[in-house]
């Protein structure tokens, strides 16, 4: 569900609302828009989240009017910048104010950004802590193993040729639990089962969790494959 973030009260109540509703397996945000996540505001709505047991996600997109890709000129600029930038703003701000540590059990995903700059962002983040502590006070561990329980979307997925790199990447997020395969069909860029199932540094048990495992430890589904469905052009309309 949807949830109006530059509005906290209407995001509080959505939560309110829907939260219990069936069909409803979590919330999300768009990531495109100048709110801090760990603004006081927004803490009885992820209290209540955390609550009912369901997970928050972050979308990631693109804004023509920032500043920063304002300076851009062509499409790919914007798209490859863009998807990035603001998922790592919030999620720099969720950790270095210590969001992990008072809100423990809520399961945070974060969509469509890819996952290079969640590496890179990881490193920089627990190198930036080790010399300034003092600045994220409310923290117990490194910024980055905070990331490593969080979950992130394949979608899409950086394919260097060198897998080596992607193999580290995937180390780094502890991708065998916390990844989640999407494809974004029928979008330009989708990705289709393969980019993850062809990896050949997966075992099956992580190919399956990322594929489709994880997704359903997250949004809480059962996991038990539906037997006897008639295919669709049997089925009654």
């Amino acid at each position: 569900r949807y949830l109006p973030f530059n509005d906290p009260e209407a995001a509080y109540r959505t939560v309110k609302e829907f939260g219990g509703r069936k069909g409803v397996c979590g919330f999300m945000v768009t990531s495109p828009r100048y709110k801090p996540v760990h603004d006081n505001a927004y803490m009885k709505t992820y209290a209540l989240i955390e609550e009912m047991g369901l997970p928050i996600s972050f979308h990631a997109a693109y804004n023509w009017n920032d500043q920063g890709l304002a300076m851009t000129n062509r499409f790919i600029s914007v798209h490859a910048l863009g998807f990035m930038w603001f998922n790592m703003i919030h999620l720099t701000n969720w950790i270095v104010n210590g969001l992990p540590e008072r809100f423990p059990k809520l399961k945070v995903m974060w969509i469509e950004a890819g996952l290079t700059w969640a590496y890179s962002l990881a490193q920089r983040l627990d190198h930036s802590y080790s010399m300034r502590v003092s600045d994220a006070p409310q923290l117990k561990r490194r910024p980055s193993e905070y990331m490593q329980e969080m979950f992130f979307s394949t979608q899409p997925m950086e394919m260097p040729k060198d897998k080596s790199i992607l193999e580290a990447t995937f180390k780094m997020l502890k991708a065998e639990t916390q990844l989640v395969w999407s494809s974004d069909y029928p979008h330009w860029d989708f990705d289709l089962p393969g980019v993850i199932y062809d990896l050949p540094f997966l075992d099956e048990t992580a190919k399956r969790n990322i594929l489709g495992g994880n997704a359903a430890r997250l949004f809480n589904l059962d996991p038990t494959p539906v037997k006897n469905i008639p295919p669709v052009a049997t089925r009654k309309r």
